[in-house]
């Protein structure tokens, strides 16, 4: 079994520390260590290393060898040009199907928090022998919700098909989007509803020929890719960007879900690494209420977020909730409730072309 991490994302709600040449997954945001490689030592722990791949955008290269020097250069899969998540998937599949074509192979995230390390360790492997069993299927780990997220994504269970020692798998009955709150709250009530982190598990083979079935112009691709891997550099561009979950995944009608719970965030937004750190009170010389990084002095404040990227003081009077991040170069001021909106920020950006800011 192999583990991709996915590490080539851009993470634009995490600006202004996250940006184009450096985001968010090779930036320190819970601690010492970037998030990915926090995601890498966590594999490592119940995999061989060598059996760890990383999948990265080219301009990246350089940092993730700095960052993870053990990772080889067959380990390392980049893409040219950011094609989103399809790509991303069928380009890994494709890569490691040149040796194993029965290959079963686990995607993972490398901007995820996970609490319970030895038990998402522990469903991974399940997952996997579980696909040995049904090659034809992909499996999909569905987390139980803590609470009515609308910024995640949501499986719908069908029925139980097998159990092992207790977890239960079933079939996929559909996807649902980002719910608004009452839907959300609903999804809460209902034990068929999970939220979907998206982690896949499957056999190459198997993946590359629903991309044959229902993408067969980047499979096309693919396989010329696969075929001879120096055509990536002229190949690839080509493939029109779109989601897995959108080209595959909603398509796909052999599916099944393992639902699990290991303590699970997506470090996608500020207010996400704010409640992370807050809850494990790490990290911070502030008071529990305040979640800091760097200098900062508080006068009745609290609820805040404050990281100074530099040596400059912060100082926060009579605020609550806010988020403030300091960089060499710009400085973010936002409500916590808005912490999804800060990608407007980068589009804002762009429109203007203020591209040094990116």
């Amino acid at each position: 079994m192999k583990i991709v991490i996915l590490a080539g994302g851009s993470g634009t709600r995490l600006w202004p520390v996250s940006r184009k040449n450096k985001p968010k997954q090779i930036e320190s945001l819970l601690g010492k260590k970037t998030l990915l490689q926090l995601t890498y030592q966590r594999i490592k722990k119940g995999f061989k290393e060598t059996d760890i791949f990383l999948s990265i955008n080219k301009r990246q290269l350089a940092e993730v060898h700095r960052q993870l020097p053990r990772i080889k250069k067959s380990q390392v899969i980049f893409e040219p040009v950011s094609r989103d998540t399809a790509a991303a998937i069928g380009l890994a599949s494709a890569i490691i199907s040149r040796k194993n074509p029965r290959e079963i192979i686990a995607i993972v995230n490398s901007d995820h928090f996970i609490k319970n390390e030895k038990e998402f360790l522990r469903v991974l492997k399940l997952a996997g022998r579980a696909v040995k069993q049904k090659p034809d299927y992909l499996m999909l780990i569905g987390l139980n919700p803590t609470y009515p997220e609308t910024g995640y994504g949501y499986i719908k269970l069908g029925k139980q098909i097998k159990s092992y020692n207790g977890d239960k798998i079933f079939t996929v009955d559909g996807f649902k989007e980002k719910p608004d709150l009452k839907t959300a709250k609903k999804y809460l009530k209902n034990w068929a509803y999970l939220w979907n982190p998206a982690y896949f598990v499957f056999r190459a083979e198997t993946m590359l020929n629903l991309f044959k079935k229902y993408l067969p112009a980047q499979h096309k691709i693919l396989m010329a890719i696969k075929k001879s891997p120096a055509k990536i550099r002229t190949e690839f561009k080509k493939i029109k960007p779109i989601s897995i979950d959108y080209g595959i995944m909603e398509k796909a009608e052999k599916l099944l879900c393992l639902p699990a719970n290991f303590g699970w965030a997506d470090i996608g937004h500020w207010r996400t690494v704010q409640e992370i750190m807050a809850a494990a009170k790490t990290g911070s010389t502030c008071e529990a209420r305040e979640v800091c990084k760097g200098k900062h002095i508080h006068l009745d404040s609290r609820g805040n977020l404050i990281y100074s990227f530099t040596n400059k003081l912060v100082a926060t009077v009579g605020v609550k909730n806010l988020i403030v991040i300091e960089t060499e170069d710009a400085i973010l001021l936002c409500a916590k409730n808005k912490a999804q909106d800060v990608k407007k920020v980068v589009a804002q950006l762009k429109k203007q072309s203020l591209t040094s800011y990116l």
